[in-house]
């Protein structure tokens, strides 16, 4: 694979690890809540929030690997996690379980735009297996989207 620029390289294995995080972030955020959710809602939330967090975990190690197969570093400590995260922690253990629907939509929402962003970064690095690789995240994120935007309707 012929990668075109430095910058390019940088930029795309920068965002990688980015989404690397966002997707750590998001498997703990998602876990918790599964965990956490109660009411007369409880046993679809608790289902639908372990499903999603499963299908976020078989992803980091996707991201982690395309990282190292560009013979890059990837995260390397918790603390990494939290310095490229774009997913904010929640700690509040009570939080409703509508609360929880929203900010999960919300934080795959965001997911999807930085996948939407990095697609040109792979086209400008040449690297079109990532280039792929963004179009199937990308999916798996709008199709989390949905099912948390239609739980609240």
């Amino acid at each position: 694979m012929a990668l075109t620029g430095d910058n390019s390289k940088a930029a795309l294995i920068s965002e990688l690890n980015g989404l690397l995080a966002d997707h750590f972030a998001l498997f703990i955020k998602t876990k918790n809540f599964h965990w956490h959710v109660s009411g007369p809602r409880f046993r679809d939330l608790h289902l639908l929030f372990d499903e999603q967090a499963i299908a976020v975990r078989d992803q980091i190690d996707l991201i982690g690997e395309r990282v190292r197969k560009l013979d890059e570093d990837t995260l390397t400590s918790v603390g990494s996690v939290a310095r490229h995260s774009q997913i904010s922690d929640q700690d509040n253990a009570a939080l409703n379980p509508e609360a929880m629907v929203v900010e999960l939509r919300d934080d795959n929402a965001k997911l999807v735009t930085r996948l939407k962003k990095m697609k040109p970064l792979a086209e400008q690095a040449g690297d079109n297996a990532t280039d792929g690789l963004i179009d199937d995240w990308t999916d798996m994120a709008e199709q989390r989207v949905w099912f948390l935007a239609q739980t609240l309707k």
